[in-house]
């Protein structure tokens, strides 16, 4: 679509470097789960629920730059945005591995998080530039099925590098991931914004095209579910691990557990992607929300009424993390389809201001859910049964979707 010698990849291949720049994300937070009782000892032992912000600074990081990278992309062309978010994501991995103290740790992952933001937008208004409809729905849900897959080995290989090197080694792995995956886009994948198409980094234009995003009721419904089911996903991210080791008392296999976790999130995304096409992607986001809600409310009263003393309440936090990962697998690819499906003409902008949004907000839900932890899962649990009802009740909303 650039010229005539424009050729797309084979859908096999084109998935799989999807899955990859959505894979940044999984990555950059999965595997420093295994770090954090590390970090906690070395940078805050006063305050140990304050290494989770490892986590949520990046996260923060990646709203703030979705905000800029979608307009960028429109601009620009979606391929110099990645390059230049990648650029970012290794200077501040780098300024990580050297920080000597909590606080630098943080603001250094604030800035991966901003380059992060670069590939993970720009790819997204790639597949929309190639993909429309359930098809894109289709596409969005294999390249989640490698973004699902990734956990299971993420905090492996996390937990891999400190026996070998150390927690901060890790950083070092995050710019031998995106120099990978740079260089795979950077070869492969033709640019799919031509340059007739791009959209000028004008004020005037930017604040139309922002107001046509808030403006429109689909996307700012599907805006406001994506929130709340990030703040799930950051909120479980964040405890799970504490959960794990102080809770149970499992945290030397905890890397084994959340593998087998993530394997099974897994298969949500396959099926999805057999599913969406026929039955489209409302009704799927609805009977997931209700999934959650249903495997919640059970946890919640098993713990409010047993406690964590039992040895078999281990098993129902086990099956109640994996519901919540295995939920995404069928809301966060279709709410993303269902919001750029109308927007195919500022694809860039609305990926960003919704991506910006739902990031941002989910990671305040998370981070707040996080500092609930008080050595028991009940606080977590019960938290997102609420945020799963409310996303509920905005899901019967949602307008049907095209074909």
């Amino acid at each position: 679509m650039t010229d005539s010698s424009f050729r797309r990849l084979s859908q096999g291949e084109f998935i799989a470097l999807m899955g990859m720049m959505f894979a940044t994300i999984a990555f950059s937070i999965d595997s420093m789960l295994p770090a954090l009782p590390e970090i906690a000892e070395e940078l805050t032992p006063d305050a140990t629920n304050l290494a989770q912000l490892v986590l949520t600074s990046f996260v923060f990081g990646m709203g703030a730059g979705t905000l800029v990278t979608g307009p960028l992309s429109d601009a620009f062309g979606r391929k110099a945005i990645i390059y230049w978010g990648a650029g970012l994501y290794v200077i501040g991995a780098v300024m990580a591995y050297f920080a000597p103290t909590l606080e630098l740790v943080l603001a250094a992952r604030a800035i991966q998080g901003l380059g992060a933001a670069g590939p993970r937008i720009a790819s997204m208004a790639l597949v929309r530039d190639l993909y429309s409809g359930r098809q894109m729905a289709r596409i969005m849900s294999f390249a989640m099925l490698v973004f699902m897959i990734f956990p299971a080995v993420a905090p492996m290989i996390g937990a891999g590098i400190i026996a070998l090197a150390g927690w901060r080694s890790i950083f070092l792995a995050f710019v031998l991931f995106s120099a990978v995956s740079t260089a795979w886009i950077g070869i492969r994948q033709p640019e799919t914004l031509p340059v007739e198409k791009r959209r000028p980094l004008q004020a005037a234009m930017l604040w139309a095209g922002m107001k046509e995003v808030l403006s429109h009721h689909q996307v700012m419904l599907s805006t406001l579910i994506q929130i709340m089911i990030f703040g799930i996903l950051f909120a479980t991210i964040s405890s799970v691990q504490q959960v794990f080791d102080i809770t149970y008392d499992r945290g030397g296999n905890f890397h084994f557990w959340f593998a087998g976790i993530a394997v099974f999130a897994a298969l949500p995304p396959l099926v999805n992607a057999s599913l969406v096409v026929k039955l489209g992607m409302r009704p799927l986001i609805r009977r997931a929300l209700m999934g959650q809600i249903a495997v919640s409310a059970v946890a919640g009263l098993v713990f409010l009424a047993m406690g964590t003393d039992a040895p078999w309440t281990f098993w129902v936090f086990l099956v109640w993390t994996a519901g919540q990962f295995a939920a995404t697998g069928f809301t966060i690819g279709n709410l993303n389809a269902l919001a750029l499906e109308p927007m195919g003409h500022i694809a860039g902008m609305t990926s960003s201001v919704m991506g910006a949004v739902a990031t941002v907000g989910g990671a305040v839900i998370g981070a707040v859910i996080g500092q609930l932890f008080n050595g028991t899962p009940t606080p977590l649990v019960l938290s997102v049964l609420l945020v799963a009802g409310a996303s509920l009740v905005i899901a019967t909303r949602l307008p049907r979707e095209g074909r």
